[in-house]
């Protein structure tokens, strides 16, 4: 049955992209991870607490790339023309059962990743998203995930540097797209709560100010491995 699934979902299609990350067809998951590997649409789940520490996952042993390793909490592919968002909720849900319907998108990791035990390679667009969600550990489908933990970010990234290997090698780059753009809405809300509590102009003057809200950042982040 395990063997099933993972045949299964090695059919599926997901979508080719460009340099700019533009569709540009469609091939099989199998076909798009064979050496040297073709660019295609992904996604990055990372769920946090309330306390800020990130779910993660360690990957099944019948993974076909990367078996066995400590990832982020979520990682899959749309279908071509899929919605992105929509496409991590149901994965949530597949691999975790997460019901998760509230996630953002907080930038963009086009990396590329070889598995060193054949011909396998993840060359991804990955589109990094966050949410939030209460601290219960979720039981995951053992055929993908063979277990689930919190960990601080901080402490994830010293242990990242001291045995790689242990981790997927797009963790620390998901990890860092989505940190710094958590540290950019929390200065956006804090402007935001700054400027709610400015006195009022006094009557018959007119207030002064730069013209308001910080810049919001629509670009996407990018790195590569």
């Amino acid at each position: 049955m395990t063997t099933e699934i993972r045949t299964d979902r090695e059919t599926l299609l997901v979508e080719l992209v460009d340099e700019h990350g533009r569709a540009i067809g469609a091939r099989s998951v199998a076909d798009a991870h064979r050496a040297p590997g073709q660019l295609h649409r992904a996604f990055s789940v990372l769920l946090y607490d309330a306390s800020g520490r990130i779910l993660l996952q360690r990957r099944a042993a019948v993974k076909t790339r990367f078996p066995r390793r400590l990832s982020n909490t979520c990682c899959g592919h749309p279908a071509p023309g899929e919605d992105v968002l929509a496409a991590a909720s149901i994965r949530l849900m597949e691999e975790l059962n997460l019901a998760v319907t509230e996630l953002t998108e907080a930038g963009i990791y086009r990396y590329r990743a070889a598995d060193p035990r054949g011909d396998q390679v993840e060359h991804e667009w990955d589109h990094v998203l966050v949410g939030l969600i209460p601290s219960d550990l979720p039981r995951p489908d053992p055929a993908e995930v063979s277990e689930c933990l919190w960990a601080d970010p901080a402490d994830l990234l010293e242990d990242i540097s001291a045995a790689p290997d242990s981790y997927t090698p797009w963790l620390s780059g998901v990890l860092d797209i989505a940190t710094r753009a958590a540290d950019f809405m929390q200065a956006d809300s804090k402007e935001a709560l700054d400027r709610e509590h400015l006195p009022e102009p006094s009557k018959g003057t007119r207030s002064g100010g730069t013209g308001g809200g910080g810049s919001k950042s629509g670009d996407a982040a990018m790195g590569s491995t």
